[in-house]
């Protein structure tokens, strides 16, 4: 694959490239978590929530803050994955095992790992309970939980998986079918859908479909393949900037979207998917398939949904700007768990994690937080095997663009940073508490134009 540099060059690339030099060597070699000489507590100064993006880099933070002997994640998987490549994983251009290292590997040195499962938040005790039986409190609390996929939402699945033809991108159980299904695709319709709830990663849905009529395309294949799009949504994208970009590639590849459609039923055996009307409660509609990519109905974590720091939705309830729990001060919340009104993706979390960082410290001195999170996320939209469109956009769905070009075009120099730099970043640099979005870079690349 053609090296980044050689593809974005110049003054700018090489100030980005110092930049990320700076950063590894920060980062520091790779240390392991083994757990080894320290002694399993029952308080802590810190308690992370969740071993995902979120907590760990938040546990990164915290121990420069407080040491690492006074912070603890609990977190139940033995592994850790890079998710935002499931993308490519799904479409055959990256291999699963690249997603994935042992959870030891990421959890900062030093750090307690509790290897267990939180089954319910006591905020008016500072304590929280797992499924080990154990009580854990603590002087401040991050929570960084994560997002619930809810399969079984829709009549069929998940037992529909073991049919042939039908995957998924959002689950490490199924992002291997969406690859074999497009491998197998021979002719009829091929269909991605969206459901009615909140997602991590709002454009992976579509994503995934522009890159099987690259592969039709790329195979011989696409005359024979009806693309359709069913969302439950009444637009293709939030950030009108970006839509109009999207609008345009879905006319020219002749792809076909329907809004206000939502995925009810799957009959797999058959390969039948139904859709309700949105705008005409009870009205169905079976559409047959060849290939099906299924995004699943998502939810707060069930623990949370009845949780005192919970909003009526279920989702965490903090400040949107300086991501404190509106109610307990000495709560935190970081990531897809939160009510944050945004997209939840990684790069929203890393910018979230240096804004939480900076509040955290100063509550801990007992002044007021200063920095503000003004909402920023970015989707890399993946519109074939080798261009992305980087949609970066804030609270207010205005873009906050990084680069000093249109990023709604096409761009090679933005797919090898998705594929590539994106998860050494993501690895060696947010992980480990050194991350905090790309505010910084915005403001290299301005001062490399003056």
């Amino acid at each position: 694959m053609t090296p980044l540099a050689t593809v974005v060059s110049g003054p700018r690339a090489r100030l980005f490239a110092c930049f990320l030099r700076l950063g590894t060597q920060q980062a520091g070699p790779v240390q392991l978590h083994t757990g080894a000489g320290l002694a399993a507590k029952n308080h802590y100064e810190v308690l992370v929530l969740g071993g995902g993006s979120g907590g760990i880099t938040m546990a990164a933070r915290m121990k420069r803050r407080v040491g690492a002997d006074n912070v603890a994640i609990v977190e139940p998987s033995e592994r850790h994955f890079y998710q935002p490549i499931w993308t490519l994983v799904g479409a055959g251009a990256k291999q699963l095992s690249s997603s994935g290292r042992p959870t030891a590997s990421v959890i900062p040195s030093g750090v307690e790992w509790i290897k267990a499962r939180v089954t319910e938040l006591n905020p008016d005790k500072n304590c929280i309970h797992t499924d080990n039986g154990k009580e854990i409190s603590y002087k401040y609390l991050i929570i960084a939980l994560g997002i619930q996929l809810d399969y079984e939402k829709i009549k069929g699945l998940p037992e529909g998986f073991e049919h042939p033809k039908i995957g998924s991108n959002y689950s490490v159980k199924t992002v291997e079918k969406t690859w074999k299904a497009l491998q197998d695709f021979k002719e009829g319709n091929a269909i991605f859908t969206f459901p009615n709830t909140p997602v991590k990663c709002a454009g992976a849905p579509q994503k995934i479909m522009y890159l099987s009529e690259a592969y039709f395309r790329k195979t011989g294949k696409r005359s024979k393949a009806n693309i359709i799009f069913n969302t439950s949504l009444g637009a293709i994208f939030g950030v009108k900037k970006y839509a109009a970009a999207l609008q345009e590639i879905i006319q020219e590849r002749n792809l076909t979207v329907n809004y206000k459609q939502n995925l009810i039923e799957v009959r797999a055996d058959r390969q039948e998917a139904v859709f309700e009307n949105l705008d005409k409660p009870g009205e169905t509609q079976v559409i047959s398939y060849e290939m099906l990519h299924v995004t699943p109905p998502m939810s707060p974590p069930d623990v949370l949904k009845t949780s005192p720091v919970a909003d009526a939705a279920g989702w965490v309830d903090v400040d949107k700007e300086t991501l404190q729990h509106k109610k307990y001060p000495n709560v935190f919340g970081i990531g897809d768990c939160t009510n944050l009104p945004t997209s939840k993706t990684a790069a929203a979390v890393a910018a979230q994690s240096g804004v939480l960082d900076r509040t955290i410290s100063l509550i801990m001195k007992n002044q007021t937080p200063t920095k503000k999170y003004d909402g920023y996320t970015s989707c890399p939209l993946v519109t074939g095997y080798n261009r992305v469109i980087l949609a970066e956009f804030d609270y207010n769905a205005q873009p906050l663009e990084t680069f000093p070009f249109d990023q709604s075009k096409e761009r090679l120099s933005m797919y090898l940073m998705k594929a590539d730099l994106m998860p050494f970043l993501y690895w060696n640099v947010m992980l480990r508490g050194y991350w905090g979005g790309p505010a910084i870079l915005r403001k290299l690349f301005h001062l490399g134009m003056s």
